[in-house]
């Protein structure tokens, strides 16, 4: 067995360390590399190899099979055969032609930045911090007051080809500096070895927060709207509750979306102050962020106190409005050869006093999308506190969010599985016959709680049951005794009664699965929801499931 290079494992140790930090990226964002010397197979003789972190993946989970190797030499060759930044897109295929052996995993658009940079080891993250100086109405100011001659502004320009020789050619001019804020978009960071190229990365993160903290102006986000203060955890989680199956038909229009929910401190501080209906107008910057997110978010412009029935009534008119500006978003920017527009319903739906409803295809998906979405208020915060935010123009970001390369990874994504974005409620899913319509259940894709009498099967099944299938548990013990837990598949139903944790992670049910020792008999109706039958002569009623919205 070939042993591993030396370069592979500092390379992955330090994108471990890197990307077990958010200050530091995104979650899947950002990308390592790490330059070295190995043996040609074929010839004998030495060759300089790449290894990048490849297209996907987290850096904080990052594994050899997910980094790219390419060849230097024929990737610093492309440059005499880049046909300029308007036909830019066509280097991606080229990079195929620089792989070393298998390869390895597909090379990213980033691949350039790390390649013609003149460092053994290059990172590139998206940190709050970094992206808040890069999203400032005068940036290229602030990054030179913040860092002098160590760190270099480079103008926003999207990610490929031309932005790599853009960043190798600063460096060439800059010998003193060890990194660069890339406008609208993040950080890159080198060094000569590893451990110097994350010190750098962590210098540029960690500078930047105590600027932003010493020269930042209180409530950059302006006063306190007065009634759109937090509402007590009780009654925000009750609202929440009340509110989330109208806000998720509103963001399933078009198409089926898991939801997720988040009332932190970050979310409710913004919707509360008087700039956050300007701001979140403007929309996010970093494409990572609106990428996930949207070029922006629905607000509902009420206060908290509005009653269930004018919010909900308030929101059906936001949602045709937001659909309308997205269509001629879409319509302004859109060319001859680009890809469909893909919905224009929201993935952000911000609720004063409430907090936070994000959208994706999965659990994981909607999840993610809140977690930028906070990502995106910190660099707000962070831009406002010392300048003004000004995120890249509207072009832009529609170039990148229908950018035929993001097109075609959507292409290469496997197809959803026969019960993606249902959601389901197992009763008895303790052991036996329930556990065993849930672990169906998850198996098809649905998104799963089981609940059951004996608290400590419930409690113990997604450790020692259900970590096959993937995924984590989040569970509580109701009122009645049963306890509720969440499954990998995503998001499920938001149960009245006692508020709790479990509000945060479920929306409106679309299948219940019951089992008191034998079948519950014909399919029926509850709250809205299928009720499928015990998994009586092996059925577990997906066929019904699968049909229920």
């Amino acid at each position: 067995m070939t042993r591993q290079h030396e370069a592979v494992d500092a390379l992955l140790e330090r994108s471990h360390r890197l990307g077990a930090d958010p200050r530091n990226t995104n979650y899947a964002g950002g990308n390592t590399s790490a330059k070295g010397t190995a043996v040609d197979p074929v010839t004998g003789g030495d060759v300089e190899l790449m290894w990048v972190k490849g297209s996907g993946g987290d850096l904080g989970t990052l594994t050899a099979e997910g980094l790219a190797a390419l060849r230097l030499d024929r990737l610093r060759a492309l440059t005499g055969v880049y046909p300029g930044v308007e036909r830019e897109d066509e280097m991606v295929a080229a990079f195929d032609y620089c792989l070393h052996g298998k390869g390895g995993a597909a090379p990213s658009i980033d691949t350039a930045m790390h390649g013609l940079l003149d460092a053994a080891h290059v990172d590139h993250l998206h940190p709050d911090s970094g992206i808040a100086l890069a999203c400032a109405a005068d940036g290229e100011k602030l990054t030179a007051e913040c860092f002098g001659d160590s760190v270099v502004w480079v103008p926003w320009q999207r990610p490929g080809f031309q932005l790599g020789l853009d960043i190798a050619a600063v460096k060439e001019a800059n010998p003193g500096a060890v990194g660069c804020v890339l406008g609208g978009h993040g950080i890159t960071a080198w060094g000569d070895t590893s451990e110097e190229c994350e010190a750098n990365s962590l210098h540029i993160i960690r500078t930047a927060e105590a600027f932003l903290a010493e020269r930042g102006r209180p409530e950059p986000f302006g006063p306190v709207l007065e009634g759109y203060e937090p509402l007590g955890e009780a009654e925000r989680r009750e609202k929440a509750a009340a509110l989330a199956p109208y806000v998720r038909a509103l963001a399933c229009a078009d198409r089926p979306q898991v939801g997720h929910f988040d009332d932190s401190g970050a979310v409710l501080d913004f919707v509360s102050r008087a700039g956050h209906g300007r701001l979140a107008a403007l929309g996010t910057s970093c494409p990572d962020h609106f990428l996930r997110t949207k070029v922006r978010p629905l607000v509902l412009d009420l206060p908290a106190s509005a009653p269930l029935e004018e919010a909900v009534a308030r929101l059906k008119e936001l949602h045709a409005e937001y659909r309308e500006e997205y269509r001629a978003y879409y319509e302004r920017h859109a060319e001859p050869t680009s890809p469909a527009m893909r919905g224009a319903d929201p993935a952000i739906v911000l609720v004063p006093g409430v907090g936070m409803f994000s959208f994706g295809k999965d659990k994981q998906t909607a999840r993610v999308a809140g977690e930028f979405y906070v990502n995106a208020i910190n660099v707000m915060r962070g831009a406002e506190a010392v300048s003004s935010y000004a995120p890249i123009e509207e072009r832009e970001k529609f170039r990148i969010e229908y950018w035929e390369l993001e097109e075609a990874k959507l292409r290469r994504m496997p197809q959803p599985k026969p019960l993606a974005t249902r959601i389901a409620l197992v009763t008895g899913a303790g052991s036996g016959i329930g556990r065993a319509i849930a672990h169906r259940l998850v198996a098809a894709g649905a998104c799963v709680v089981v609940a059951d009498l004996d608290a400590r099967k419930a409690t113990r099944s997604p450790r020692t049951g259900w970590a096959g299938q993937g995924g984590r548990g989040h569970g509580r013990r109701d009122e009645r005794g049963a306890d509720h837990r969440g499954l990998p598949g995503g998001a499920a139903g938001v149960r009245r009664g006692r508020p709790g944790g479990q509000q945060r992670r479920h929306f409106h049910l679309q299948a219940v699965a019951g089992h008191l020792g034998e079948g519950l008999g014909p399919p029926a109706r509850h709250h809205g929801a299928r009720l499928l039958p015990g998994l009586a002569g092996g059925r577990t009623g997906h066929d019904r499931a699968g049909r229920g919205r």
